[in-house]
Parts: C-alpha cells; structure tokens; sequence
C-alpha cells in the first residue's frame, strides 16, 4: 500500500510525564479522505501537531512520501506541502479576505518591492475560481459569514502549496446548507489530487465525506476501517471503549408557567451593529427552549444580556417575578440563574485555579463555606468538590489540580457540574458540547434532561443542529439579531428547514413568532 503521509510506532511524551501518542501506526493515502476520530484527550491533536511540526515525536517515525522526515516547526510542514485549518480560525478581522491570504507571503509590485494589493486580490479571486471555494476578496473579514472565513482558511493552506489538508473540526459552526457546500468542495479537491485529513465528532459527517475512519483512544490507535464496513454504534464504542447510546432518551416535557421573561432586548456593539433587536420571548418551567441561528446573529449577546455582563438598551427582563433589567452577575445569579458560558477557556473557567476553586466559584461566599471572621470552611468546600467530581466523572489526579491540565471535555464537565449544582431554576446553556467527545456528550446529553425532568428552565444555544433538536421541547431561530421562526414542537421541523431561516431565506408572520411569548 502506497501511503502519502504515514507513522510508524510513533508516541509522544511530555515533560510531566503524560502519555499523549503511544506508538501510533497511522497512515493516509494519496487522494482520499480520512476521518479521524477519538474522545477529547485520546491523542488526535497531539498526532497532528506532530504530523504539521508544533510538536516533535518522543518515539517512532514519520513517513512523507515513503521517506522519513522531521519537522523542527510548523514552516517545515508547510514547506513540505502539508497545512492544517484549525477549529478556531487564524485570520485577522479588520483585514480583506486578499490580505489575510498572503499575510506572510504578500506578492510585490516588479521594481518598487511595495506590497501589490491588486495582486494579493487576483490571487485570492484565481484560487478561489480553481477551488470552486467561493470568496470576495476584497472584503473584510469582520464582514463576511463564517463559512467564508472557513473557505478562506483552506485557500489560505492551498495558496502555500499544500498537498495533504488537516481540517479540525471545520463544520462546527456551519448551517446544513453551508456543510453541504463544503463537502461538495471537499470532494473536488480531493478530485484535483488533494489528500484530506478530516477530524470531527459528527459521526453522520464521516459517514457522508469520507473514504476511511480511523479511531483513537486513550493516546493509541484502535483501528481504521473503510466506512462502508463499518457502522456508527461500532466507532462509537470503539471511541469509548463501551456502548453508548446514540440517540436522546426523553419522555415528552410537560411545561409549567412562564420564568424568564424578555421583552423588546436590545443590543449595540462597539462597531455601531444592532446585534439583538427587540427579541420578546418567555421560557417556561420544565422546558428545554432552544435558541439556533448562524454564529453571530445575536445568540451570544442575548446570552450576555440575560446573564448580566451586557446591558440592553430597550426592554426588560424579569426571573421568577423578579425585575433583573440590567442587573450584575451576581444579582442575576441571585434571582435563580444558572450559565453555562459557551467559551469554557475565557468565560467559564479560569484555567490556572484548581478544580475546586472553579467548582466553588459561584459559591464560596455562602454560609456553608464562610465561616465566622472571613475564614473558610476548608473541609465543606473539599468536600462538595469531591462530590461534584465523582457525580460527574471528572476525570483528574486530584481535584486540586488545575483546570488547563484537564482535557476539552473534562473542562466542560467541570462548568457544567458547577452549574447544574448551583441552587438555580433557571438554566442557560450556551454550546455544551462544542469541541467535546462522544462519551462527555452523552454525559452532558442526559444531564440536561434530568434539570428539565426536574422541573427546571433551561434555554439552550447550540451551533450544532443535531444537539438542539434533539434536546429541545420548542425553538426560536435567530437571524440578523431578530427571533425569525418558533416552533412550539421542535420534533416537527427538519434541519433542512431550519437552515433556511437560519440564512434569512425564510421568516414566519409576526404573530407566529409572538406565540413564544405564551400571551
């Protein structure tokens, strides 16, 4: 077998002594595309920072070409015709699409050596014609939809000569519409010789793109299969090492009386955008109402409005009967809220603090952990973290270890275990399971149902289409900062549908909309 790109017993070491590879035999072939697949902290990114030179191999070998090679830095990689799009993206807002393509290799006028911008812009618009990855290029980043932005992140591997693309998660934030359009330019490079590594936790999207699945867990890899041998209760339980339930358990919800009430939120950013605009809608008891929309259009600044660290400009909000307008976090939280923070590395977490410090951080100041004078109750707070790690298998040496030495999916389970324990009636849960393997997201999966069977609210915001109406009892779609479509059960939509009002394609009548104010 001819392998374009291949390991050999390659393991990966760290200075703390953590295991990340152990000799691990991968391999792609020329022209097709792979599927990689793993829990969080199985080994995927590790293997490819070393497949792109971030990283150096403790152990084994790495094969370009049937030749071995060493990569000292990720320009090695790249000089050696290997790119890599990460989850988040690397571009610069303010800058045109032209000027992030070449940042770094800008073309020069002939005789002055000033960097050429119409060259930069016949560049990006010629690549992007032979790609059939379509882009303006002279528009700016903060501008454009974030499917562009993901077409110009793989452009931008091409324009540097890339053979072999490493795509992590490209479609986590994508609309149906938009992850059809990328497979279908996917299929056509791999039609013009283009070998593909694909990494994501979307099982229906392997299944659909790719020619083979590898999968790896605990630092090694357990097989690779070609996908038309192969189903998805078997990768999943060879990405667990268990049986795991694919679909969401849930009996139908039996809604109670409205406890988050928002009428008329609005919001300005900083560049004059209106970002929510007069959003009405009621949350009640014993309901999962989700929220879906295309990354920014306004999901994440109602989030903030409703959770205290933005303010609105019109409107009001009330929690239990209690007015919470433009009230802090604390105040907010007072009044029986509960957040989950879509970004568990900036919002929800602080990464150096240990397990228990951010699972008390909501807390700490209570009576059952502030003693008299100031001092703290030493044993009460070890001993409601320990409670809150084993309830909800966070898996770490010791809950006094630091939250960035955890794994994506662990990190989320601290957030969430810390939420889900506050003394809340209200939850908002904002992407819980963005970036986040298979076994933590059924975790997380049956976690929310049983707040919801509780009797507990909970508003859910998710990019991934799958997770919320899977969850969800009715939804509001957002577009362009509005509430365009509610559909009181979300179980009679399609994702196809869905996608349409997403892109402002479709909007239902006002007084359709309005029934999610249950007036």
């Amino acid at each position: 077998m001819d392998w374009i790109l291949q390991t050999k017993g390659l393991s990966k070491v760290y200075a703390n002594g953590t295991a990340a590879n152990r000799r691990v035999d991968f391999g792609v072939r020329p022209g097709e595309i792979l599927g990689l697949v793993g829990e969080n902290g199985a080994g995927k990114s590790t293997l490819m920072k070393v497949l792109y030179g971030e990283e150096a191999p403790s152990a084994g070998e790495l094969l370009l070409d049937g030749r071995p090679v060493r990569f000292a830095t990720s320009q090695d990689a790249i000089a050696a015709g290997i790119g890599m799009v990460h989850q988040h993206f690397m571009l610069v807002p303010s800058l045109s699409l032209a000027e992030n393509l070449v940042l770094g290799k800008e073309p020069k006028k002939k005789g002055s050596g000033f960097y050429d911008f119409e060259e930069a812009v016949r560049i990006t618009e010629e690549l992007s014609k032979q790609y059939n990855l379509k882009v303006h290029a002279r528009a700016r980043v903060v501008d454009v939809s974030v499917s562009m932005r993901q077409k110009l992140e793989i452009l931008k591997t091409l324009y540097r000569g890339a053979r072999i693309l490493i795509l992590d998660e490209p479609t986590a934030v994508l609309t149906p519409q938009e992850s059809d359009e990328l497979f279908e330019e996917l299929k056509e490079l791999k039609r013009k010789g283009r070998t593909i590594i694909f990494i994501s936790h979307k099982l229906n999207e392997i299944f659909r793109l790719c020619d083979r699945v590898s999968v790896m867990r605990d630092g090694r890899m357990i097989g690779t299969h070609e996908v038309g041998d192969i189903d998805r209760q078997t990768i999943s339980n060879e990405m667990v090492g268990r049986e795991v339930k694919l679909l969401v358990d849930k009996k139908p919800a039996a809604p109670g009386a409205p406890v988050l009430v928002a009428r008329d939120l609005s919001f300005v950013d900083d560049f004059g955008l209106t970002m929510v605009d007069r959003v009405s809608f009621s949350l009640r008891s014993g309901e999962i109402l989700g929220v879906v929309g295309v990354d920014g259009n306004g999901q994440s600044e109602l989030v903030r409005i409703i959770t205290g660290s933005e303010r609105t400009l019109t409107g009001s909000l009330t929690a239990g009967g209690k007015d919470i307008t433009n009230a802090g976090q604390r105040r907010v939280r007072r009044a029986g809220l509960a957040h989950v923070a879509e970004d568990r590395m900036t919002v929800g977490a602080a990464l150096p603090a240990s397990i228990q410090d951010n699972i008390l951080a909501d807390r700490y100041w209570t009576k059952a952990f502030l003693a008299p004078l100031g001092f703290v109750r030493t044993r009460a707070m070890a001993r409601e973290a320990a409670g809150v790690v084993a309830d909800f298998d966070i898996r770490c040496g010791s809950q006094r270890q630091s939250v960035a030495s955890l794994s994506g999916g662990n990190m989320q389970k601290v957030v969430v275990g810390r939420e889900f324990t506050a003394e809340a009636s209200i939850l908002i849960v904002s992407q819980p399971t963005r970036g986040v393997d298979i076994g933590a997201i059924e975790f997380i999966h049956k976690r929310i149902i049983g707040m919801r069977d509780a009797g507990k609210a909970v508003l859910l915001v998710s990019s991934d289409l799958q997770e919320v109406m899977s969850l969800s009892d009715s939804l509001i779609v957002m577009n362009s900062g509005r509430i365009v479509a509610y559909f009181s059960d979300a179980s009679a939509v399609t994702d196809k549908e869905l996608g349409l009002f997403m892109l402002g394609l479709k909007k239902q009548g006002d007084a359709q909309i309005m029934e999610v104010c249950h007036e």
